[in-house]
């Protein structure tokens, strides 16, 4: 779906610098990502992804720069005002209380409430058919300290649904996920990016970078990044400067995937 040309960018970086620990993550970096688009950021372990992100999701301050989400930056939301434009999905979802696949599900659509309303027969309605679209129908009332790492994650994405943000934020949200539910969870987001949202996906793998996302970053662990449409970035060679391994192309159907050479 494309853009409303006079609506301003869902997610926008003016000069925006992001350092952990003394490293610096990105400098003076300028970004856009309006409705409809899918951002990939690839880089090795460690090399600040994560960090960034955490940025762009309004979670930590940049040292320098703006980022600004829906045209307004960060210092001047609410956090409810930024729940409602995006959504953000952690590596890890830490659960101290005891809760069920519902209740969690539920959660996602605490943005939408006012402060001492409950949700509705509709909220759960939302949360239930966002659990049967990752797979999760029938799991509504179990526990959620009982699921696999995979049945988790999933979660999360449901959670995500439910709240329903125009821009999705996440951080490897294929980890604990078999290939079968991998190429799910992509072919899922790619119908919420062809029903209007943007989505930034944390992600290791290239080839599925190259297929499922239109443009990409690369963090590079030094400050430096490489970015642009992931034709024109996404080559053999960048990321083998990329990965400090030797990766060579194969091209099948269309569709191009990188392997050690």
């Amino acid at each position: 779906m494309s853009a409303n040309a006079s609506a301003p960018p869902l997610l926008e970086t003016r000069g925006l610098t992001v350092t952990v620990g003394g490293h610096t993550v990105t400098a003076g970096l300028d970004l856009t990502l309006s409705a409809g688009e899918r951002l990939a950021i690839l880089g090795r372990n460690g090399a600040g992804k994560s960090t960034l992100l955490a940025t762009l999701a309004g979670l930590r301050a940049p040292s320098a720069g703006e980022v600004r989400l829906a045209g307004r930056p960060y210092p001047d939301l609410s956090a409810r005002d930024a729940a409602l434009v995006r959504g953000w999905l952690a590596q890890t979802a830490p659960d101290p209380f005891a809760t069920t696949v519902l209740e969690t599900a539920l959660a996602g659509r605490h943005p939408h409430l006012g402060r001492w309303e409950w949700e509705s027969a509709e909220d759960a309605r939302l949360a239930r058919a966002a659990l049967a679209q990752v797979g999760l129908a029938g799991f509504e009332a179990r526990q959620v300290a009982t699921l696999s790492g995979g049945e988790r994650q999933r979660l999360g994405l449901a959670t995500l649904l439910t709240q329903a943000p125009s821009l999705y934020l996440l951080d490897e949200p294929l980890a604990h996920l078999d290939l079968n539910h991998q190429i799910a969870s992509l072919e899922l987001l790619a119908r919420q990016a062809e029903a209007g949202a943007a989505t930034v996906l944390v992600l290791h793998d290239p080839g599925l970078a190259a297929r499922y996302c239109d443009r990409v970053v690369l963090v590079f662990g030094d400050g430096t990044v490489a970015q642009g449409p992931c034709d024109q970035v996404l080559t053999a060679r960048t990321l083998s400067c990329l990965y400090g391994y030797p990766l060579k192309e194969l091209a099948d159907g269309g569709r191009r995937w990188f392997v050690p050479a």
